[in-house]
Formats: C-alpha cells, structure tokens, sequence
C-alpha cells in the first residue's frame, strides 16, 4: 500500500474517520431531535422541516409493516424522480427495517420486471408519472404500490419554473393493491421499534456488468454510512450549509450527497425533480447554496447560460461532481467566475459513492483524487495482481469501509469481483488507470466494457440482450460512440435476418429501441451491416468493432 498521497492530505483532516455503529435511519432522529423546526428539503419554495421529516417517515414505515406485511429483511422498490417523497420513501422504508431498491425512474416496463423478480419485493413506491410502467407488474410480482403526486408538496407559491410532470394534480387510484400517498399518511399507522443494526441490509442499487442482467449490489447501513459521514468532514459541510440536490437520488452520488450527507449534518437541501439552469441559479440566489455537486454535462450547461451574471452566486463555496473528466477549458472558465476548483471525484455503485477525492485546497484537473478516509487503492497488473510503481496503468482496485457485501444472489459475479491481497478483500473496479509520484489516480481507460453517456453507465450486453427481442435483428453488437455533448453514446451494428433485409431501416431500430428501453441506453446510432466479425470460438469481436469506431472518428 502506497502513503505517497498523505504528504498532500488536508492538513486540518485525520486520515481516518470513526463511523456511528448505528442503523442509517437514527440520523433522522438525531437530527429532528437537534433541528426540529429547521427545513431539511425545500422543494420549489415549500419546505420541509426535520421533525415533520420524522413524523411522516415513521407513518410510512407503520402502514408498510401494518398494511403491507413489509417484515425485517423484505426488499421494497422505490421508482420515484428526485422529489420529497423519494426522501421520505427511502427512509421510510429503512425504518420499517426494509431494505431500499432504487430504481431508475427511466427504466420502462420490462426492465422494471428484472428488478421486482430478482430482489423479491412485493412491495414498491412509484411516482405518479411513472405509475403506467409499473403497474403491470402489480399482482404479477408486485402486491401493493404506493403512488405519490409531487404536486403535494408543492404548498407554497412559487415563480420558480417547474416540470409538467411535477405540478400536476393528483389523481384517482383506482387499481386493487395500489394506494396514494395521502392516504398512507392518513392511515397514521406506527411503526415497531427499530430492530435492526449497522450489519444488516440498507440499500441494494443495481449495476450491471459486462455480461448478463443488471445485479444488485449489497450495502449495509455501515457501508451506507460511510460516505455520509465522510464526505461532510472531508467537504468541511454542517448543518448550516445547503446543497442543490438535482443528482438523480436513485444514483449514488445523489442519493448520498444529496440525500444522506445532509440528513446527517442536519443541512439543507434544495431538491429540483429536473435540472434547469435558471431555476438552479435562481436557488443559489435565494437560499445562499454553498454547495453544488453536478456531472460535467450541467456544469457545461450552466456555465454556458447567458444570463448568468444576472444571478448573485456569491454563496458558492464547493462546485464538484464526477461522471465524465472536466475539460480542462471549462475548468478554467469556472475557477475565473468564481475563484472555485471544480472538485472531481471517483466511485461507483459497488462503493455507494465515492472512494477516492480530490483534496479541497490542492485539486487535480482530470483526476480522480486520492484514497479516501480508510481507503486503501491500488493499481495493480490486472494479470497477476501485482502492484505497479508511479505512472504506469494497471487495474484500480479498492478496499474500504464503503465496499458493499457482494453482488445479491450472484456468487459467480462475487467471485470475479474480488480478491484478497494480504490479508485485504479488495473490489476490483475493472477501470485501468495510474497513480502519479504524488498518489493522484488518473482514469485511462475501461477493462470492463462499459459506455459512459452524459455520466450514465450503459452496458452494451444489456442494451443487446433488448435489441435482440427485435423480430427483424439476427445478431447485435453495441459499442461507444464519441459525442460532443454526452462524451459518448450509445452506437449499434446489427444483422437483419434475410426475410427483413430492405424492409426495416436504421431509423426503424432506433424508433424501436426508444420506445422499449430507458433513453440513455437507447442506441442513437444504428448501423446494418452484412456480418460481425467473430473469433475462433464464435464470440463476436466487439473490441475490434470498438477500435474501427475510435479510428473512424480519431
């Protein structure tokens, strides 16, 4: 293990942090005891204090167990954009002593059947515009879903631009099992007392691997925990800081930065359901933001707004994020605006956010940072594991407190994901970088296949598993293609089946693929072509597909 990076760790920081030994719902009732009558969340203006946080969580969590049959242990989904009742949700679930499924509010019907049949739940919250994808599943799977209406917690007025979809009225629930959110809260059922403790499940997001369906990844409230107390102290955040939380809440980063992290400190954060520039610079001005934590793409967006300087920003004290490497010219522009570093950082869904920072005073542009609070990183030779000197590219891998348990139900998976090193159970990330003479790692490049669209993961053997539910696709391969908005996209050669050969078109595909899968793995690019190249072993060679398509566009 290398110290190299401890000579440029803040100065006012120990290198280690001890963690509550507690379930990740007490920092709820730590902080309504504390705050009661300060806002936690603030939505388009309407706040929303700690203890009305309290009382609400814990009546969701009694109609679970009451009304639901939710028992210690049980896998509740939860398929909301980011919203107050996506908060209240998550920790209502948890304290049910549930286990929280997050689902990305983009997948559609049949990838939502993927994440109901594989983690068990009978149980799952969806949002209302999102309520005709789900409810197939219900009786099918699914025994009760509780719908919530954002527009229920918008009790203020407000000049603040809103979506369609935020501010429409409720409406009727009519179908056997389901059930709205205000009549949830109505029922005021009370929970049990909390029976569960740091070891047991928390959270189980889902990632999908090179090959096969999406999997679970198993996070304990001690591994949940980690990045929510961790962050604050490295980001120097309390309880008198507020956060934009526009990050997707189903994602780690969001659901920890903006979500979890302030629950903890007692902060406040003002949750968008959808990014927009104005409305994201209108908040700062109003309600004195000192952290924005946002991908490249909306820092691109944002900074790109003419009007700007009509905003007082002044409040700003951290801009940072990660997803996609920060141009270095942006990353300028923003330091001459503001006298603000952006501050990149590195994760991932096994890790339930992030594992390496940069530190806030010395900042790396186009760096992943340094190790973390307890975090031993290495890149080691991805054949022999073997750890490798300063500069040179190996494999990223990752022992810490925030490694998640394993992969649910999938030993085979568990077994390719880790591996011990002197006595250490170490994550293999699959992502090939260095680490410099100082101790900052760098991103070089992919061992797993992955495309990385705007900041979302998409992983192409899942995005061809879909395309070959087509009736006219005989064989697919799905590639990245570079793009100069979304850094890549997604790009599929497919061969058509000889009966379909001049009836269906390129165009046709990506109209078919867009209306049965979630938008960002959607292919915007379709190529029908003759053949696949293929090995000796009849694999298809989609990494000589991927170097043709690098060449093509170098």
């Amino acid at each position: 293990m290398s110290t190299r990076h401890h000579a440029f760790w803040p100065t006012h920081l120990a290198k280690s942090v001890p963690l509550p030994q507690t379930h990740l719902y007490r920092n709820v009732e730590v902080s309504a005891l504390r705050y009661p009558d300060k806002p936690y969340i603030i939505y388009y203006d309407t706040p929303v204090t700690f203890a009305q946080f309290r009382d609400e969580s814990e009546r969701i969590a009694g109609y679970l167990q009451k009304e639901c049959g939710v028992k210690k242990g049980d896998r509740v989904l939860l398929y909301m954009q980011n919203s107050p009742q996506f908060v209240l949700a998550f920790y209502g679930i948890l304290r049910a002593d549930a286990v929280v499924v997050p689902v990305n509010p983009m997948n559609l019907t049949n990838e939502i059947g993927h994440y109901v049949s594989d983690s068990g739940a009978k149980v799952a919250f969806a949002a209302q515009d999102l309520y005709e994808r789900i409810q197939p599943h219900l009786g099918k799977g699914l025994d009760h879903i509780i719908v919530g209406t954002y527009s229920d917690y918008l009790k203020v007025e407000t000049d603040l631009p809103m979506p369609a979809f935020v501010t429409e009225p409720r409406r009727d629930v009519a179908d056997h099992g389901a059930v709205a959110w205000q009549d949830v809260l109505a029922a005021g059922r009370e929970p049990a007392p909390l029976a569960g403790g740091p070891d047991d499940l928390c959270v189980l997001p889902y990632t999908s691997g090179t090959t096969g369906l999406p999997k679970g990844c198993m996070h304990t409230h001690r591994s949940t925990m980690y990045n929510a107390v961790s962050g604050p102290v490295w980001s120097c955040s309390n309880q008198s800081s507020v956060a934009i939380s526009v990050l997707p809440m189903f994602h780690a980063t969001g659901m920890q930065v903006g979500m979890n992290q302030p629950m903890y400190t007692g902060g406040t954060i003002v949750v968008l359901s959808r990014w927009d520039r104005d409305v994201a610079a209108m908040c700062v001005q109003r309600y004195g933001i000192s952290s924005l934590t946002l991908i490249t793409t909306m820092v691109l967006d944002f900074m790109a707004n003419p009007r700007l300087d009509q905003y007082d920003l002044s409040s700003l004290r951290r801009i940072g994020g990660g997803g996609a490497a920060m141009p270095k010219a942006v990353a300028r522009a923003l330091h001459e605006r503001f006298g603000l570093h952006y501050v990149e950082g590195y994760g991932m869904t096994e890790t339930i956010s992030a594992t390496h920072l940069n530190t806030p005073d010395n900042p790396k542009p186009q760096c992943l940072g340094i190790p973390a609070f307890d975090v031993d990183s290495r890149v080691v030779d991805p054949e022999t594991l073997t750890e490798l000197p300063a500069n040179e590219v190996g494999e990223i891998i990752v022992n810490g407190p925030q490694v998640m348990l394993g992969y649910w139900n999938a030993p085979k998976a568990n077994a390719e994901a880790f591996v011990e090193i002197e006595g250490k159970r170490f994550l293999r990330t699959g992502d090939l970088g260095y680490a410099d003479e100082e101790g900052y790692f760098f991103f070089v490049d992919r061992l797993k296949r992955m495309i990385n669209a705007a900041g979302f993961k998409v992983w192409p053997a899942e995005v061809e598993a879909m395309l070959y539910q087509h009736p006219a696709i005989r064989e697919a391969c799905v590639i990245g293609a570079q793009d100069e908005r979304r850094g890549e996209t997604v790009k599929a050669l497919v061969v058509l089946h000889d009966r379909f050969a001049g009836q269906v078109g390129e165009q046709d595909i990506i109209d078919w693929a867009h209306d049965n899968m979630a938008a960002y793995k959607s292919p915007r690019l379709v190529s029908i072509v003759e053949s696949l190249p293929r090995s000796g072993t009849g694999k298809i060679q989609w990494r000589e597909l991927q170097e043709q398509e690098n060449r093509r566009k170098s």
